[in-house]
């Protein structure tokens, strides 16, 4: 989403591959260290690069009956131990915003 592109666009090239690099391979790897879920309904991203923690937030789409889709919906350099709940509450209203919007649009389309 936006808010991933500009965050990324922020870092230095080093921390934005690193990033991706991890992204790819949690694509291929179920490690806890690379992607993590925090609740329910929302997951991290997680690279740390140059002893800075980076988390990029992120929600499943299991609509579809053969392929999920993960969407990272923003992110941020991590300070604290813990995550913080603004951070995992506006993941959660991005994510009711996209399904909503998703389920309008096949409304619409007589799905």
């Amino acid at each position: 989403m936006e808010e991933v592109d500009d965050f990324l666009s922020k870092l230095d090239e080093k921390a934005k591959r690193k990033i991706i690099y991890n992204i790819r391979k949690s694509q291929v790897v179920n490690d806890s260290d690379l992607f993590k879920k925090l609740n329910s309904s929302v997951w991290e991203f997680r690279t740390l690069h140059n002893k800075i923690k980076y988390r990029l937030f992120a929600f499943w789409d299991k609509t579809d009956k053969t392929e999920t889709v993960v969407i990272s919906t923003h992110g941020m350099e991590k300070k604290t131990g813990k995550v913080p709940q603004k951070e995992i509450d506006k993941t959660e209203r991005i994510m009711k915003k996209y399904f909503d919007a998703k389920r309008n649009n096949n409304d619409t389309n007589g799905n």
